[in-house]
């Protein structure tokens, strides 16, 4: 394993904490700064819509640079932004920390997959992007608990505090450990990694080739389109009914509410194995590791909205939507890569805004059937449909890329040139040479 991997790993760490910690410490903030519950909520929907804002804007603008410095502008970036939040002295520096932070996220994730993609063989993309985002599900396996615990009994400034120290170190790790590209497009040897010049080199990593032009072509592709909707679907589905996963476990479960804290800790260890699990079956087989995985989340969010009054049967059900729900998302990632090739930085943070699209779809419908009046399991069947037209989507997807080959195989598809949009199978050369 390339030890680059690990830094954007830990950047992945702290960019998860800084995201998901603020929903355990939102009592302590309220009362500091005199609001509402409601209005330090946005302190969590600020950060989510600057995360899209972010995944397109600044990945646009930064696609020209040579990549391993953009990370580590990106990482001063969240340093900053947690320190704004640590010492802001009112709730509106407290927002503008949050903003500042969260418009490193998208562009991380979604220059670090491609990062990560071109450090290792072809083979092992999609497990390359499970271990960045590794640091996402340890976030909320280890690092949400503990850092809940840590603003509870020291304030919880000195979690944001703690937040900062993180993105320097990883800061540290992405200047010692990530490797340059060289002007072939493969990563240098004398970055760190001596086993980084055996990787095949990544699509548009050639420094000055991610012109934003090019980047935008990737977009003409129906299948990256296509591939955007299925993880807002997919992705939202799983988001929304974890949402609400609290009055799910109390109100509906009968758990005690000292017992949520220890539950979430066993849907993160769901992510965990889901996360490397799926890596692992994409790099065999993207689209149907997709279709599977997709297909096996609508059972379960079902099955869990019927047995939600029983404790046993919740617990072996949080385990699995973590699991199967975090398993989609380097398949996700990669499929989006797969399907830009030539210029995959800009279409890649675009999935990662739409992974808090979806984010932002679930809550809210699942939010719509509580209000109606349907219940604490409403938010589990509001994600279990819009997982099923997800999967939906992705049959669509898959057969027409399946089509596609089918005629290559056959001799009988288009040159490359005329290609549909919607199916372009990713080896495929675009058009417009670069």
């Amino acid at each position: 394993m390339p030890v680059g991997l690990i830094a954007l790993a830990l950047g992945g760490f702290g960019i998860g904490l800084t995201e998901f910690v603020i929903m355990g410490l939102l009592p302590e903030v309220a009362a500091d700064f005199r609001v509402s519950e409601a209005e330090a909520g946005w302190f969590i929907s600020g950060y989510a819509l600057a995360v899209v804002v972010g995944a397109l804007a600044l990945t646009a603008a930064v696609t020209r640079f040579e990549r391993k410095p953009v990370l580590a502008v990106l990482l001063v970036l969240f340093a900053a932004g947690n320190l704004i939040s640590a010492t802001a002295p009112d709730y509106w520096m407290m927002m503008a920390g949050r903003v500042v932070a969260a418009l490193s996220h998208g562009a991380f994730f979604g220059i670090g997959a491609v990062v990560a993609a071109g450090m290792v063989p072809p083979t092992k993309k999609a497990g390359a992007i499970a271990i960045m985002f590794t640091g996402l599900t340890a976030a909320n396996v280890l690092g949400v608990p503990f850092g809940t615990m840590l603003g509870q009994a020291a304030g919880w400034r000195s979690t944001f505090w703690a937040i900062a120290g993180i993105g320097v170190l990883a800061l540290a790790g992405i200047l010692a450990l990530v490797p340059r590209t060289t002007d072939d497009g493969r990563a240098s040897r004398a970055a760190g990694d001596p086993s980084a010049a055996d990787a095949p080199s990544v699509p548009g990593a050639r420094s000055g080739s991610g012109a934003l032009a090019s980047e935008l072509r990737a977009f003409r592709s129906g299948q990256v389109w296509l591939s955007i909707l299925v993880t807002i679907l997919g992705y939202g589905g799983m988001f929304g009914a974890f949402t609400y996963i609290a009055f799910t476990l109390t109100e509906v479960s009968g758990f005690a509410p000292g017992a949520v804290p220890w539950l979430l800790i066993v849907f993160g260890v769901g992510l965990f194995i889901g996360n490397a699990a799926g890596g692992k079956a994409a790099d065999r087989n993207v689209d149907r590791t997709l279709l599977v995985v997709l297909s096996v989340l609508v059972v379960v969010l079902v099955a869990f909205a019927l047995t939600a009054g029983n404790q046993p049967l919740t617990i072996t059900s949080l385990v699995l939507m973590g699991g199967f729900g975090f398993a989609t998302v380097p398949g996700l990632q990669m499929r989006v890569m797969k399907y830009a090739e030539g210029a995959p930085t800009l279409a890649s943070g675009a999935n990662i805004g739409a992974f808090n699209v979806g984010n932002a779809l679930g809550a809210w419908l699942g939010g719509v059937t509580i209000t109606a009046g349907l219940g604490y399991t409403s938010p589990i069947w509001a994600g279990a449909g819009i997982t099923l037209l997800g999967l939906a989507v992705m049959a669509f997807a898959a057969a027409g890329a399946k089509r596609t080959d089918g005629l290559r195989r056959r001799g009988t598809a288009p040159q490359s040139g005329a290609v549909s949009a919607a199916t372009r199978p990713a080896d495929v050369k675009p058009a417009v040479t670069r």
